[in-house]
């Protein structure tokens, strides 16, 4: 067979099956959209429709129930600008960062690294996995329990933790949470212990993909367990370390329960949080749309927030290629 006659059964062929190869193609692409619609249905129902409701009744003034909605237009954001109690509020979320991102990261990263690299070698793995299973438990606690338990523990009266300071010779201890120099952090504290076991978890687990001749090649060569730890494990596990802080910075930028159990934003409003005063305008207040306002502009915040950690993220990934 000579070579253009090679070239045209080949051409031949390439358009007899070209269509039916593209019409499978396209109705593959098209099949896969089916799995999709639940997941779209899930995000419209309970994300995109609240939130485009919470937007439009931003816009107005209105109580609520049957009372009439009045056009306010972005009055309700201009009040928010010169709200002096919001801005205490938000400046509260900076305590909340604190708390739930910042400490328990470091704490998890020393913790997760000593089980791993330390306390796994000399006493096993079963005694690394029920003290990483210990950090965990205030995590799967409800909640309202772990408020309960801490309302009891920082009570003036008879309080676990004023009843140890008694103790030991204190004779006025503090009243943690009514003191509003003070109740701030007593709600950190109780932030803390809630999260430090999500980052040892996560840290961990990334540990587990570290090659383990790394740290053995630095102990030959003299290098002690915090040098290990800032030259091979932070750098290790550096992708796991960027999830935690988003996920934790977006968390306190959510706080709420906690606050409601604790304090109730009091005393004297000390640690009010942007998500307690939306829900205090909206159902205490019968301030509908004002809340709407506060709660969208934290919406607006924390994509912002979380926007730019991605965009750190990825570049940073790409830039360690």
């Amino acid at each position: 067979m000579s070579t253009a006659t090679a070239a045209a059964h080949a051409e031949y062929a390439t358009h007899a099956k070209g269509p039916a190869t593209t019409n499978r193609r396209r109705s593959g692409n098209v099949g896969y959209w089916w799995y999709l619609i639940p997941t779209i249905v899930g995000i419209t129902a309970i994300v995109l429709l609240p939130l485009a409701m919470n937007i439009y009744f931003s816009l107005f003034q209105w109580k609520g129930g049957i009372a009439p909605m009045r056009w306010y237009g972005l009055g309700n954001y201009i009040d928010l600008l010169g709200d002096a109690e919001f801005w205490l509020a938000f400046k509260n979320s900076i305590y909340m960062i604190i708390a739930v991102m910042v400490i328990p990261t470091g704490i998890g990263l020393v913790l997760a690294s000593m089980l791993f690299d330390y306390l796994g070698k000399e006493f096993g793995s079963r005694t690394s996995a029920f003290l990483r299973a210990n950090y965990y438990l205030p995590q799967i606690l409800p909640i309202a329990v772990a408020g309960f338990i801490w309302s009891w523990v920082l009570a003036t009266q008879n309080g676990l933790l004023n009843s140890f300071l008694s103790a030991l010779g204190m004779k006025n201890p503090p009243d943690w949470l009514g003191n509003p120099n003070i109740a701030i952090y007593a709600v950190m504290l109780m932030l803390i212990w809630l999260q430090i076991g999500y980052p040892v978890v996560v840290f961990m687990s990334a540990l587990q993909r570290v090659d383990p001749e790394l740290y053995e090649a630095a102990s030959l060569d003299g290098a002690g367990w915090w040098r290990r730890f800032f030259a091979i494990t932070i750098p290790q596990i550096r992708p796991e370390i960027f999830v935690v802080v988003i996920t934790g910075t977006v968390a306190a930028l959510k706080v709420f329960a906690p606050i409601l159990i604790l304090t109730g934003g009091g005393p004297e409003g000390s640690t009010v949080v942007p998500s307690y005063y939306s829900y205090r305008n909206f159902f205490e207040l019968s301030k509908v749309g004002y809340g709407s306002a506060i709660a969208t502009t934290m919406a607006i915040v924390i994509f912002v927030v979380a926007g730019t950690m991605l965009w750190l993220q990825r570049r940073n990934a790409e830039g360690g290629r």
